[in-house]
């Protein structure tokens, strides 16, 4: 382990963040839509607030924030993977609710897992796998 790593108090990965320019509009999408809950949902400076959305029954959340200023908010490929038990229900599903996905689910083979990506409100990417039982 390095010098700087064994003093460090690192425990998970708790959070990652996606920019959007509209906090309603983010909740609406992620909670109605893609089934997260908020749980989190604070006042954060003038006029802006620090919402986070998780799975049910999970630790890590998404926190839906403003960008930084002179940034424009979404556009991000998130690096976000959502597993999935089936895969191609879920595209079925997204697709037919008008939720931008990719055409069809991507299958590469052999240990990569099948996969479609997803695009927010804002643009943001995320990647719906549905990993090996």
């Amino acid at each position: 382990m390095s010098k700087v790593a064994s003093k460090l108090n690192l425990r998970q990965v708790g959070r990652v963040c996606v920019t959007i320019a509209d906090t309603d509009r983010a909740i609406d999408f992620y909670v109605d839509t893609l089934g997260f809950e908020k749980v989190v949902d604070a006042p954060m400076g003038p006029d802006m607030r620090w919402v986070e959305v998780a799975l049910p029954g999970t630790a890590t959340t998404i926190a839906l924030a403003p960008p930084p200023p002179d940034q424009k908010a979404g556009g991000s490929q998130t690096g976000i993977c959502l597993d999935s038990s089936d895969v191609d229900a879920d595209h079925a599903t997204l697709k037919a609710a008008g939720v931008d996905v990719d055409d069809e689910v991507t299958r590469f083979g052999g240990p990569v897992p099948p996969m479609f990506w997803l695009r927010d409100p804002d643009g943001n990417s995320l990647i719906i796998v549905q990993p090996s039982a």
